[in-house]
């Protein structure tokens, strides 16, 4: 598995997708702002003191999306967006020039955050094969686990889906296999939400 060259590969498409559908759900590779709130209402679920103040890296955080999401829930939030795409970044810090959040395309080894949300990052497989695909996943859950305290949460889409509408440069992931690696390697507390009405699922993994 050649992360760097799987990384490169997801950052042209993405950036590809903002340039020409520009800050909205389908410059992100989704159909529309209703499904995109359904996706961050279930990866929120792991904030167990939405009262509290708490830290949140968003893993692939797009043009910020999920913090328009949030900041108007939480009552505070020190929120940081992380994605690979520099016209992501750009579209993010143009959009919430005085929000306080921040965004960035690299991310400083040494720290650490309450949460961390990972919504879409599994999904766009193109030319890879599925043992490539998984081996970068389970890379990535690794480095999501690293960068949390409290717990992580990450969405991916479903092998339960109809078959009629898979595409072939999608991945289709197995929910109980990565349940159960998440049980084994992570946390005793992980949860599996498949019961919306999306071609996908979430995990949630609670720490001690």
């Amino acid at each position: 598995m050649n992360k760097d060259k799987i990384i490169k590969e997801v950052k042209d498409y993405y950036t590809e997708k903002i340039l020409k559908h520009g800050p909205s759900p389908m410059g992100v590779d989704w159909n529309s702002v209703e499904s995109q709130e359904m996706r961050f209402s279930q990866l929120l679920q792991i904030i167990t003191s939405p009262d509290d103040s708490f830290s949140l890296l968003d893993y692939g955080c797009g043009y910020g999306s999920m913090y328009e999401y949030m900041k108007n829930r939480f009552k505070k939030i020190f929120f940081t967006g992380y994605d690979i795409s520099p016209a992501m970044i750009e579209e993010a810090k143009n959009k919430f020039t005085e929000s306080g959040a921040d965004w960035s395309m690299e991310l400083n080894e040494h720290n650490q955050y309450d949460y961390v949300v990972a919504s879409g990052i599994f999904n766009v497989r193109l030319k890879n094969s599925d043992k490539e695909w998984m081996d970068y996943i389970l890379k990535t859950l690794d480095t999501l686990n690293k960068y949390s305290t409290k717990g992580f949460s990450f969405n991916a889409l479903t092998k339960y889906s109809d078959a009629e509408y898979m595409k072939d440069y999608l991945f289709y992931a197995d929910p109980c296999y990565l349940f159960d690696y998440c049980k084994k390697y992570f946390s005793k507390k992980v949860s599996l939400i498949h019961d919306y009405p999306l071609y996908e699922f979430s995990i949630l993994i609670r720490k001690d």
